[in-house]
């Protein structure tokens, strides 16, 4: 999960690199150029995009919905990382319509605030986006998440642009991650597939880490690591394989060399383009042979 040590552990990263320092990430401004960087995509559908506001038992969550603009499609359940809805995650969202999905990313903070939380150059490397941050990260627990992803796929189970024939789909990034697998626990007649992205505290102690869920689950899943997360805790990547190979459960687990926690969304300060597509390439695959 993004704690000090991740955000230490990132910057020594950067110089080892020669990237970006903290205050020349920040003068870039991160608006809609900055996301552009995502690779353009061959054939891209035509997609139509909705900021959407979906009724909760907590509340009203507003939300991103993007789908194809013709035609019915497998639904797909974003998870935000710690930063929430903003740009980079609309831009990705985007993406994955593009490639044939209905696609709802959520503000996890809705119970709190309205997205977004942070603004075009601010990152969670910084101690100040840190202290905002944190306490809204703070309200959430397993029994919103919960909540949360019956109200969301019952949403979009509503929408005439959702296949209700084909499964459904759930992928996070970061605290997402363990969202993703509730999700999936959850719902298991519903979601045929999951993907975490550098998800944080997915094997814990706890009675309810996330991992203990996967025998609740009836989906394929990819679960993509950091590599420093790995080297924080090693044995995690060994008990999700053996867990889900235990359930009977199709999963690729892989650490990813090279690839900093937060890799992924485009606006992250160790954003690692060629890992981040290989990670996209394998969600692609994943949802292509589960959600058909």
């Amino acid at each position: 999960m993004c704690n000090d040590r991740t955000a230490e552990q990132n910057e020594a990263w950067l110089k080892r690199k020669g990237l970006l320092s903290r205050r020349d990430f920040a003068k870039i401004g991160l608006g809609a150029s900055f996301v552009s960087m995502l690779p353009a995509m061959a054939d891209p559908l035509g997609v139509t995009e909705t900021d959407v506001i979906i009724t909760t038992p907590d509340g009203e969550a507003d939300c991103y919905f993007v789908h194809p603009s013709e035609g019915a499609h497998a639904a797909v359940i974003i998870w935000p990382d710690i930063t929430g809805l903003r740009p980079a995650l609309r831009m990705m969202g985007k993406r994955l319509a593009q490639s044939g999905y209905a696609v709802l990313v959520v503000n996890p903070y809705y119970r709190s605030v309205t997205a977004p939380i942070v603004v075009p150059g601010e990152t969670f490397a910084d101690p100040a986006v840190r202290e905002r941050v944190v306490p809204y990260y703070r309200t959430l627990t397993p029994e919103t998440n919960i909540t949360d992803a019956h109200a969301f796929a019952t949403w979009l189970d509503a929408q005439d642009v959702v296949s209700t024939s084909r499964p459904m789909g759930t992928m996070g990034y970061c605290m997402g991650g363990p969202m993703t697998f509730r999700t999936a626990a959850t719902l298991p007649g519903r979601i045929g597939a999951g993907a975490s992205f550098h998800g944080g505290g997915l094997v814990t102690d706890a009675e309810n880490s996330p991992h203990t869920l996967i025998p609740e689950m009836n989906a394929a899943f990819l679960v993509a690591i950091a590599e420093n997360d790995d080297e924080e805790q090693p044995e995690a990547k060994t008990v999700l394989d053996e867990t889900f190979s235990d359930n009977m459960i199709f999963a690729e687990v892989e650490v990813y060399a090279d690839a900093m926690h937060g890799w992924c969304p485009p606006d992250s300060l160790v954003y690692n383009e060629e890992q981040a597509e290989h990670a996209w390439s394998r969600l692609l695959v994943l949802f292509d042979r589960h959600l058909a």
